[in-house]
């Protein structure tokens, strides 16, 4: 009997067990290599990832619980897998011409991504409390590490103790939290929880949702816990940058999700209050705070802080529609910011990274094809149509309307019309100023990532392909919490 329940749940299991297989022994290849092995480690981590993500469906999406319950495999964590382990390698791929030129090029980098991965597999598959923490904490430890990448550069080092200690109060409110749960209700099982909460839930119990939730808003810099966003963005390395504002968000928000509609499904007025709030004050602070930004890293932060909240606001309807509005909307938000990011890293001039919005300046007179797919993602993630982002906000706000809280989609539309005023200030700069710059002509992998990238954004050309089975996948994701 033990072994059937060995072999079941190594064969649910099996994506995150290759994953944690070969992030160990490419860390003891690494180590004990006498050459720099970088670009091998990164080539076969990236390959890695890909089989990551695609292994769930080669074995035909198997579902159930492993390790006795502690985690859950089901069509929802499959998708999650699918999307994190694809952006992980994207992200990855990001990073090569940029270590090289600046002198970065390590191979703990490649591991460190490789067991943020994991952690964040563990997270969206969690059905216990401890489960969720070691999730977490073992994605935050290596993103604290990749912040202070740069040892040599003052800001990098400054965003990575930041981010260390406002993540460590965020753990703080995240443990104190699952203990009260676990004090009110007499288990970490979700499960137990949802049946405990379902027949009434304490003030204790309800305490204790508030404190979990306000942990995992620092894990998506929603509103008021994103303080440390601007600053990290900013000091971090520009490819760290873009994988922080790509996978870890959706990881965490689609830990949100399951809690939500799992344990907490009984008190769904009550933590739709807190939901609402975190949505709101995103979406203005975000908007509004990027309007005086003159860093190109700070006005992505303050975009993401933002974007946060639109993904909430499909959140607090409570439905399955809800959730499903969702996962489309991040689906769509991590491949813009990708190529946004993609592009970004081309843009060098010969002192080196282009940092502010000014240097952008007559970027369309000196790379023309750089700023027309700079503009396309712009245009996306504002959400005009006929472009994914617009169907991303769509699909966010029509749960939200079904639900009767219209006023909350007001608000989210004229916090979508602030921040169009910033993204067509960029577009100005890029189309209507003059250059002053010379742009050193960008690595293949960097360009590639952007086209493709670009060409995902049009639903014309890419819904026969990609956009029908991609919906498809989420219906059966969002379903399976229910």
């Amino acid at each position: 009997m033990e072994i059937k329940i060995m072999f079941n749940t190594i064969t649910l299991f099996a994506p995150q067990l290759v994953l944690a297989f070969f992030a160990s022994q490419l860390l003891s290849t690494g180590a004990f290599a006498k050459k720099n092995i970088s670009i091998g480690v990164r080539n076969f981590s990236i390959f890695v990832l890909l089989g990551y993500s695609l292994i769930g469906f080669v074995l035909g999406q198997p579902t159930g619980t492993a390790f006795k319950g502690a985690l859950i495999i089901d069509n929802f964590s499959h998708y999650m897998n699918l999307i994190i382990g694809l952006s992980a390698a994207a992200a990855l791929a990001l990073s090569k011409s940029f270590f090289q030129i600046e002198k970065l090029d390590r191979f703990e980098f490649s591991i460190l991504v490789l067991y943020c991965t994991l952690g964040m597999s563990i997270m969206v598959s969690a059905n216990t409390l401890l489960a969720l923490y070691i999730g977490i904490e073992m994605q935050s430890l290596a993103l604290y590490v990749m912040a202070a990448f740069n040892r040599d550069s003052l800001r990098s080092s400054e965003a990575g103790l930041k981010y260390f200690v406002l993540g460590a109060l965020s753990s703080g409110l995240l443990l104190y939290g699952a203990s009260l749960i676990y004090g009110f209700t007499g288990s970490i099982e979700f499960t137990q929880i949802s049946e405990v909460v379902s027949s009434g839930a304490s003030p204790g119990v309800i305490a204790g949702m508030v404190f979990l939730l306000c942990g995992l808003a620092f894990k998506i810099s929603a509103a008021p816990f994103h303080m440390w966003t601007p600053d990290v963005y900013e000091g971090a390395p520009t490819p760290v940058t873009a994988f922080f504002a790509s996978v870890p968000k959706f990881a965490a928000m689609a830990l949100i999700a399951r809690l939500l509609v799992g344990p907490f499904e009984g008190i769904v007025s009550q933590w739709q209050q807190v939901i609402v709030i975190f949505s709101v004050l995103s979406m203005f602070i975000g908007a509004i705070g990027a309007l005086v930004q003159v860093n190109i890293k700070r006005l992505m932060a303050y975009s993401s802080i933002a974007n946060m909240g639109f993904a909430l606001v499909a959140l607090s309807a409570g439905t399955e529609t809800g959730v499903k509005g969702m996962l489309i909307f991040m689906s769509i938000y991590v491949v813009s910011v990708i190529g946004i990011f993609a592009c970004i890293l081309q843009m060098r001039i010969r002192d080196g990274m282009v940092e502010n919005i000014n240097d952008l300046a007559g970027l369309s007179r000196t790379n023309r094809s750089l700023a027309v797919v700079l503009t396309i993602f712009m245009f996306s993630i504002m959400g005009i149509p006929p472009l994914l982002g617009f169907f991303g906000k769509f699909f966010a706000f029509i749960p939200a309307i079904d639900a009767g809280m219209v006023w909350l989609v007001v608000l989210a539309l004229i916090a979508s019309v602030i921040g169009a005023f910033y993204y067509l200030r960029l577009v100005k700069i890029i189309w209507g100023d003059e250059s002053e710059h010379d742009f050193v002509e960008a690595p293949k992998t960097l360009r590639g990532i952007a086209l493709i990238s670009s060409l995902l954004v049009f639903p014309v050309l890419i819904l026969p392909l990609v956009s029908i089975p991609t919906q498809s996948l989420i219906s059966r994701a969002a379903s399976s919490l229910f």
